[in-house]
C-alpha cells in the first residue's frame, strides 16, 4: 500500500525528480479524489495549451529581449526603444511541461531561447525600426524555470492542504466521505495564484542542467 499524498509532496521538493515524471502521479492523485478541475489542469500543463486557449497568468506576457539576426554575429540586441520593448518584448508560453523542462535541462544557466515573432508583428516592428533583419524574442532560461516552479509549487500547496485534512499515510483509494471533505480543494486557479506569490519562499527546486554525457547519451535509469 502506498502513501500517495505524502509521496507526491516529497517528490515535488526533490530536485532530482523531474516535473515531467511527477505530473502523471499528480493527475492520478487528483482522479483518486475526483478533483476533475485539478486533474484537467494538471493534464493541460503536462501536455501544453492549444492555440488560442486561455493561459494562466504565470504563462502570459513573459518578458524577453528583442533581438535581430546578424549575418556576421548571430543574434544581437535589436535597436528598439522603451515603448517598442513594452509593446513587443513579451511572449506567452503555451508549451507543455515536458517541452519546457527539457529545454531548461539542455540550456546553460544564463542563456535563453529565441522565439520567432508572428510574421505580421515582425513586419510591423521591422518597419518601425527601419530594419530588414529577422527579429525574435529571447526568453531566458530562468523565465522558463519560473513557469515550472509555479506549477511545481501549486502541486506542493495542494498536497499540503490534503495533508492538513488528514490524508497523509497509506491509501489505495478514498471513499465518498473522504472525497467530500477534500472537494473544496478542486480549485486549480486558487493554487496557481498562491504559487505565483509564495513560490520564492517554498522548498521547491528549480530545474537542474543536464551534464554533457547525459545530453549525448540520455539519463541513466
Amino acid at each position: 500500500m502506498s502513501a500517495p499524498v505524502d509521496d507526491l509532496e516529497q517528490r515535488v521538493q526533490d530536485a532530482s525528480d523531474e516535473l515531467m515524471e511527477i505530473m502523471p502521479a499528480a493527475i492520478t492523485l487528483a482522479m483518486m479524489f475526483r478533483h476533475r478541475k485539478m486533474s484537467s489542469w494538471f493534464r493541460t500543463e503536462f501536455e501544453g495549451y492549444d492555440e488560442g486557449a486561455a493561459l494562466p497568468d504565470f504563462r502570459r506576457d513573459v518578458v524577453g529581449h528583442i533581438v535581430a539576426k546578424s549575418p556576421q554575429y548571430g543574434w544581437i540586441p535589436a535597436p528598439v526603444n522603451d515603448k517598442q520593448k513594452l509593446e513587443h518584448g513579451h511572449r506567452d508560453l503555451p508549451d507543455g511541461v515536458k517541452t519546457l523542462e527539457r529545454f531548461c535541462m539542455k540550456c546553460k544557466k544564463g542563456s535563453g531561447q529565441q522565439i520567432a515573432f508572428p510574421p505580421d508583428q515582425m513586419l510591423a516592428l521591422q518597419a518601425q525600426i527601419n530594419l530588414s533583419a529577422e527579429l525574435a524574442i529571447t526568453v531566458s532560461r530562468e523565465s522558463y524555470v519560473d513557469v515550472l516552479r509555479v506549477i511545481r509549487s501549486a502541486i506542493y500547496l495542494w498536497t499540503r492542504e490534503l495533508v492538513a485534512l488528514g490524508f497523509s499515510g497509506e491509501h489505495n483509494s478514498f471513499n465518498d466521505s473522504e472525497r467530500a471533505r477534500a472537494a473544496h480543494l478542486d480549485d486549480p486557479e486558487r493554487f496557481w495564484r498562491e504559487a505565483m506569490t509564495e513560490a520564492p519562499s517554498l522548498p521547491i527546486p528549480g530545474v537542474r542542467t543536464s551534464g554533457f554525457l547525459e545530453r549525448v547519451f540520455g539519463r541513466a535509469s
